[in-house]
């Protein structure tokens, strides 16, 4: 039988690919333009998209794993839950399904929100599923080059409460782990929920002090003015998308986002490994950009 993965062609999905790259397993990837996507060698690239039932449908014959990632798009909630309601006609027996880490407490940050609705349809309706949370990822931090080399400055306002930042790759190995451990099974598995964490609660100062290490010089943090994000993040983004991220970092900032050591021990037992340190990659990082 065949794991479909969703987001094939995106951050995340890319990782999952990686990770399930010979491992014996027959793989697709979900793409609106087959012709053209990039995908690891042996994965079969198929024609579709969530907003389109029909699409997914024809995806999913002979598929016995899917892997589910919906975007952050304004719709993500409906996808979603479409996306699971057509998995379960087509007799799909295992499922692997990216949430958010604090979508039960975030009520009013949309895209927490709407992931936690679906893990509570999948709660529900018993679907065989793995919920991974993956916290905020640390790789999204590689859009502050800018500002951290030419400014001396750490953008992101993530406040001084703390926060667990996870590393994309360890988020790839763990669905990979989970997508296989079902794919694997002769039967449907009971449901499994996993926080994907980083092993330090990170604050705003802490990350500058991190990069001010890397770098060699010293960086400072850029402070909590999050309506100045918003402005910034609308000239990327559409105006609704910019005010749930303004949101989600108000949340961060009043209550912060730190996992547990359960949190950190499940991880570490399914990784086989402790997950991955910010300081790592910030020390990567800097290593690339002096290579120019």
């Amino acid at each position: 039988m065949t794991i479909l993965v969703t987001g094939s062609t995106g951050t995340i999905g890319a990782q999952v690919l990686a990770h399930l790259q010979g491992r014996g397993a027959d793989v697709r990837a979900l793409t609106r333009s087959p012709e053209t996507a990039r995908l690891p060698a042996g994965v079969t690239a198929v024609r579709g998209e969530l907003a389109d039932p029909d699409s997914v449908r024809a995806a999913l014959q002979d598929v016995s794993t899917l892997f589910l990632l919906v975007p952050n798009v304004a719709d993500e909630l409906t996808q979603a839950m479409l996306t699971l309601s057509v998995a379960r006609e087509a007799g799909v027996k295992g499922i692997v399904y990216l949430s958010v880490f604090g979508g039960e407490a975030y009520a009013d940050v949309p895209h927490f929100a709407g992931k936690y609705t679906v893990e509570r349809m999948i709660e529900a309706l018993e679907i065989p599923a793995t919920v991974l949370r993956p916290a905020y990822f640390i790789q999204n931090d590689l859009r502050q080059k800018e500002v951290l080399l030419k400014a001396g400055a750490y953008g992101a306002p993530i406040g001084a409460k703390g926060v667990s930042m996870v590393d994309i790759r360890d988020i790839g190995e763990a669905a990979a782990i989970e997508l296989l451990r079902r794919e694997q099974s002769p039967t449907p598995l009971g449901r499994e929920t996993y926080a994907l964490v980083g092993p330090d609660a990170l604050t705003g100062e802490a990350i500058a002090n991190i990069w001010s290490e890397a770098l060699g010089r010293a960086i400072r943090y850029g402070g909590d003015d999050l309506v100045v994000m918003e402005q910034r993040m609308k000239t990327m983004l559409p105006a609704w998308h910019a005010l749930d991220l303004r949101l989600m970092f108000s949340r961060y900032q009043a209550d912060g986002a730190v996992a547990t050591a359960d949190d950190i021990a499940r991880l570490t037992t399914l990784l086989g490994r402790a997950p991955r340190f910010y300081a790592a990659f910030a020390k990567d990082a800097a290593a690339q950009w002096a290579k120019g």
